[in-house]
């Protein structure tokens, strides 16, 4: 890989894609784009943007510490963002909290709760009074929650359309409608060739999302096993208070937006390629909502989105340089976490490309524990 900025061209213009370019393009790097979508619209516009690793991954993992280490990012990360964008984008972190609608629930959170407490991390468990007290909405008979204040949220949309905007304004173009085909060396180059015509660069960054194992590459058999997994997510409108922070129940979890509207998410289905929203789909999602925060039945019925997340066999990401392909690097197969992951996966690909450094946490995220990738 080079150690000089050059021309890299970036498949993808989700959330992933979108933070590459900018970290790429603001360490100096000349930098494109390419997606047949327009900015953010694949799984990144139903993405709820909870930055909440502690709750994805409630025991010691892999995934916790990159989730963790990449959280640790985010206050820097979006301050950056928004200076070199001039775009205002919505982070709160205002914490989660996680309920046991049951006492069948509790020994879950209290094991989150020590955990938090191994690490050094302040958490508050809550019995069912201080439960409500701490959020009103919830039902009178609520067993308990389990508050952890560093914790929130950013809005996906916002975020992924300023990092474009500062990629844009760092010289990095974007070619929408160009939908990938095939991917090759050629004469120390790489080729994408795409619908709209061939893009010629020194290396190309594969962040296609769901749409990674869909694009041929030249000299290998194998396709990145990443496939999509389905997840509807619901925009109503509130009346009145709405809840305080991040509410997380075993079958749903909302996010209060400043404008008074709420998210509700998100399903989780093996539905190949279907991008409709369902009745099933806003049906459950409804359901569960009104079961964690009763007050919900009043709210406003706004839409649904659905978006195809990027899952792999181990839920890990696959990041890394191909070991087959020179100068192609992949980032992608985030799954739920694509914009908790943003600003690890971006350092972790511009450090590799331009400064040729493998971090000792791309381990367990290495293409090639899939095979010759």
């Amino acid at each position: 890989m080079s150690s000089r900025p050059s021309d890299i061209i970036v498949v993808g213009a989700g959330i992933v894609g979108c933070a590459v370019a900018y970290e790429l393009s603001r360490r100096g790097a000349s930098v494109q784009v390419v997606d047949e979508r327009p900015v953010g619209m694949g799984a990144t516009q139903a993405s709820a943007g909870v930055l909440a690793p502690f709750i994805e991954a409630a025991e010691e993992s892999p995934f916790l510490e990159l989730a963790v280490r990449s959280l640790g990012l985010f206050d820097e990360f979006i301050e950056r963002v928004v200076a070199d964008s001039g775009s205002p984008v919505a982070y709160r972190r205002t914490g989660t909290l996680n309920v046991a609608l049951h006492d069948d629930g509790l020994p879950k959170l209290r094991a989150t709760a020590a955990l938090l407490g191994r690490r050094g991390v302040f958490s508050e468990m809550l019995d069912s009074t201080d439960a409500r007290r701490v959020e009103p909405h919830l039902p009178d008979d609520a067993a308990g929650a389990l508050l952890i204040p560093t914790q929130g949220f950013v809005r996906a949309g916002d975020l992924t359309r300023a990092l474009a905007t500062a990629a844009r304004r760092h010289g990095t173009p974007f070619v929408e409608g160009g939908r990938v085909r095939r991917i090759a060396a050629s004469k120390g180059e790489v080729i994408v060739e795409t619908s709209r015509g061939t893009l010629s660069g020194t290396a190309v960054v594969l962040a296609a999302g769901s749409w990674s194992g869909q694009i041929e590459i030249a000299g290998i058999d194998a396709r990145p096993p990443v496939r999509p997994v389905r997840g509807q997510l619901l925009h109503v409108g509130w009346n009145g208070a709405s809840v305080r922070r991040v509410t997380w129940g075993d079958r749903c979890y909302l996010v209060p937006w400043d404008d008074g509207t709420m998210l509700i998410g998100a399903t989780v289905e093996e539905a190949g390629f279907d991008e409709r929203a369902t009745v099933a789909g806003v049906r459950d999602l409804l359901e569960a909502a009104c079961e964690l925060v009763p007050h919900a039945w009043t709210a406003t019925f706004l839409g649904a989105r659905v978006g195809l997340r990027p899952g792999t066999r181990d839920d890990l990401p696959i990041i890394g340089p191909s070991s087959v392909l020179p100068n192609l690097m992949y980032a992608t197969g985030h799954y739920r976490n694509g914009v908790l992951l943003a600003p690890l996966t971006a350092q972790f690909v511009a450090e590799a490309l331009l400064e040729d450094r493998l971090d000792p946490g791309l381990a367990f995220l290495m293409p090639q524990r899939f095979g010759k990738l």
